[in-house]
């Protein structure tokens, strides 16, 4: 969940981390509790991300990178669309033929959205801030994914400052209904 590091190195390990997780699914025969303990543990680590990026991530794009506002709404749909395909996800049963789909839907945003950010917004940022504001920025990523929600919440607002203000609620609500399920402990 926190890794260290400046904002774009803290980011580029959950990416790889996800990008793991999407290898064992691939890797995986069938459905069962080993997929559904699956795709929890992928739900928990982008919902936790998407709020990260959402409550400081982009704010730093729309102050330090001309045309922010544009790429930063442009990554916020990205993450509305990943989110809606994460609670589809958690209401799907392992063994319904449209899991699947849903996974491999979710896989193909994922990757686009990721490589979209290495390959663009992840040099923009690079070259806009200092080292200094970039190791403050992944400072405050690892605070948010700490307190952020662990399962999606589309309706939510996505931008400050009402994201950072229910974040915080619904990640504490979430967590301890993670607690006394087990969900996330695999």
């Amino acid at each position: 969940m926190g890794h260290g590091g400046d904002a774009i190195a803290e980011l580029m390990t959950d990416h790889r981390e996800v990008e793991e997780m999407f290898a064992r699914i691939q890797g995986m025969p069938g459905g069962g509790q080993e997929l559904r303990d699956l795709v929890d543990e992928i739900t928990i680590e982008l919902v936790r991300h998407s709020v990260a990026e959402e409550e400081h991530l982009y704010p730093a794009v729309r102050e330090h990178i001309r045309g922010g506002d544009r790429i930063a709404d442009k990554e916020i749909a990205d993450h509305t669309r990943v989110e809606k395909l994460l609670k589809q996800l958690e209401k799907t049963d392992t063994e319904d033929p449209k899991m699947s789909p849903l996974l491999q839907q979710l896989m193909d945003e994922v990757s686009a959205h990721v490589q979209d950010e290495e390959d663009n917004l992840f040099p923009m940022l690079r070259q806009a801030c200092t080292s200094e504001t970039l190791n403050d920025l992944g400072k405050k990523i690892r605070r948010a994914k700490s307190l952020a929600p662990t399962r999606p919440h589309p309706a939510a607002p996505d931008t400050p400052p009402a994201n950072k203000l229910l974040a915080a609620g619904a990640g504490l609500v979430d967590r301890a209904r993670d607690l006394i399920t087990g969900r996330g402990k695999s």
